[in-house]
């Protein structure tokens, strides 16, 4: 079973809750691939105890496939209804600035209760590590004031700065939680670069990305790598794409090589769009 809980989150946890009290809205950030995978038990917990809404923003939609993200959006519209505490959910790119745009003025039907000039609406940015969060807060205020990269747990503060017209962003450090219930919900987050890449082997994590990739997208598979996934396990795919791109260790076939190939190409969008869960994927 994977898990990767370091030590400055216990710090951030508590930090994080101390700062829910003076918050309206949180703003959730998820992964559109596997939204439900990259949703914190542990933000769900601290935001419903201080009885905050919330946005769920499924972030990297430029990356998910369009169709699963339309379930995804219907899922948690249903899910809202049902709920105690006002949710909504929106699927963007925070790296398309007008998407990330929308943001603060669906935050505002949230908490319509918070006056433009008497009660500033104050909104605290959440979510698991290397989903975006500061690349959405630094959309926002259009300009670089929160540090972005592609390891995981990068920003290691928190931040509160003033949007004008009224409102406040808190950026926070990403937030994992102490025990990952369910194995799928790992891999796909390993798979994503959500968590360290100490925690599994990569060669693991790419023959778990493969099944779902031979089972739902092999067409990507066949156009990217040019071969014929028909039949394919995941070694297999592995060893067809070190063939093809050459990996090879002392004369011999290097699959680690090739994970890390496969992996790459699905973190940065070079398969095509693609969803690692769907909604249905969740009652099993």
């Amino acid at each position: 079973m994977i898990q990767w809980f370091p030590g400055h989150m216990i710090a951030a946890r508590k930090k994080a809750a101390e700062t829910l009290a003076r918050v309206d809205v949180v703003i959730e950030v998820l992964d559109a691939r596997l939204p439900e995978a990259s949703c914190n038990p542990m933000i769900r917990a601290l935001r419903e105890f201080r009885q905050r809404p919330c946005l769920k923003v499924l972030n990297k939609a430029d990356l998910a496939d369009p169709v699963v993200t339309r379930d995804w959006l219907e899922f948690y519209r249903t899910q809202a209804q049902a709920a105690r505490h006002p949710t909504r959910a929106a699927a963007i790119s925070c790296k398309k600035p007008g998407e990330a745009a929308r943001i603060p003025a669906l935050c505002r039907q949230l908490a319509p209760h918070r006056d433009e000039l008497a009660k500033p609406l104050r909104m605290m940015i959440m979510g698991i590590p290397n989903v975006g969060k500061s690349t959405l807060m630094n959309a926002l205020l259009k300009k670089r004031v929160a540090a972005v990269g592609d390891e995981p747990a990068v920003t290691k503060s928190q931040q509160t700065l003033d949007l004008g017209r009224g409102m406040t962003l808190t950026d926070t450090p990403g937030l994992m939680w102490p025990k990952i219930e369910r194995e799928a919900d790992g891999y796909m987050l390993a798979a994503s670069h959500a968590i360290g890449v100490n925690a599994v082997p990569g060669e693991e994590v790419a023959l778990f990305l493969a099944d779902i990739l031979l089972a739902r997208y092999a067409p990507l598979l066949a156009t990217r790598y040019r071969c014929n996934p028909q039949g394919m396990d995941g070694v297999v795919l592995l060893e067809a794409i070190a063939e093809r791109r050459g990996c090879r260790n002392k004369g011999q076939i290097d699959r680690e090589k090739a994970a890390l190939i496969l992996l790459t190409d699905y973190r940065n969008g070079a398969l095509g769009r693609i969803s690692l869960e769907r909604p249905e994927d969740r009652s099993l």
